[in-house]
């Protein structure tokens, strides 16, 4: 890290600060059926000038779970990536309340964003539906970790890409505000030297440094955290790393579900693997457990992605 890099502590502390949205007041005489709930928040900046997807759902998780009964916490949430997020506008999330039940409720939530145009007007670049539950008992059994060398001996990220001169590189270097371990063999660089062999990628994942937030906030950063390193698996298997020349990547959805609850400035370990690409969109399943080898959340992606041939010229996918 460079003597210029803000420390470990005010990176976590910005992450929870990114996902502390404002309340923005609900007009009074707003049309029966309109957002119970919205909120604004802004974005961190990206290498290349985009918003980054995670970000968007994490602050999608904290935009839902303020609107639901005291003691009920999500358990589910699905996202739809619509279009890409312009970092120079703030992002509004408008919150529907589907239904408050006994035990559940379920919450659909938009982010919107100006166009790029007077007349494209506003436009959705996330749709969120979540679901909360009041804690209760019930039957219990779950999936173990699988055996992983602990992550205080992997390398950090930085010292994977040291001596690396790229914007990128020096972002995740520097910037990033989870700390991402890599058992498997990194693949920023150069393919996984196992090729189609290496059908499962696991990564140990915190943030930088503890930090200070309610339970709702952990949920959140979960979400964002899940959102790093889905497309590996898919490029493990290909024989493709991020340097891959003309790889280009988009995510479609995003699913998670947190089966217990857990604080993430903790160590958690993140297996995934990709069960399917084709047709260009490529999938990824992922099992989050904690340091005592619990299940604690499962995610699955779909996204959009392209690996550049010899006489392409590596166009952006297209929506």
């Amino acid at each position: 890290m460079t003597s210029t890099s803000p420390s470990h502590s005010a990176i976590a502390a910005g992450l929870v600060d990114l996902l502390d949205l404002r309340t923005v007041q609900v007009p009074a005489g707003a049309a029966p059926g309109g957002p119970v709930a919205v909120f604004e928040g802004d974005s961190s900046p990206q290498p290349g000038g985009h918003v980054f997807g995670g970000q968007v759902m994490g602050q999608a998780v904290t935009a839902v779970g303020r609107t639901v009964p005291a003691g009920r916490r999500i358990h589910s949430m699905y996202s739809y990536f619509l279009a890409p997020g312009d970092p120079a506008h703030p992002i509004r999330f408008e919150v529907d309340a589907l239904r408050d039940g006994g035990s559940f409720s379920v919450r659909r939530v938009l982010a919107l964003q100006p166009g790029r145009s007077a007349e494209e007007g506003e436009r959705t670049i996330l749709a969120m539906t979540a679901s909360f539950q009041e804690e209760q008992e019930g039957l219990e059994h779950s999936e173990r970790a699988p055996e992983a060398p602990a992550p205080e001996g992997l390398p950090t990220t930085a010292e994977v890409l040291a001596g690396i001169d790229h914007p990128v590189a020096e972002y995740w270097s520097t910037q990033r505000p989870i700390d991402i371990r890599h058992v498997t063999d990194p693949i920023y660089l150069r393919p996984d030297a196992n090729g189609a062999e290496g059908e499962t990628q696991m990564v140990w994942m915190r943030t930088l440094a503890p930090v200070a937030a309610d339970p709702l906030v952990h949920d959140a950063i979960l979400a964002f955290a899940s959102d790093y390193t889905p497309f590996e698996p898919i490029l493990r298997r290909q024989g493709l790393s991020w340097m891959t020349p003309g790889l280009k990547m988009a995510t479609i959805d995003h699913a998670i579900w947190w089966h217990r609850h857990v604080r993430a400035d903790e160590w958690l370990l993140y297996v995934q693997r990709s069960p399917s690409a084709s047709g260009g969109r490529g999938l990824t399943h992922g099992q989050v457990f904690d340091r005592d080898g619990d299940l604690v959340a499962t995610v699955t992606q779909e996204g959009m992605i392209r690996a550049g041939r010899p006489g392409e010229d590596g166009a952006a996918p297209r929506r």
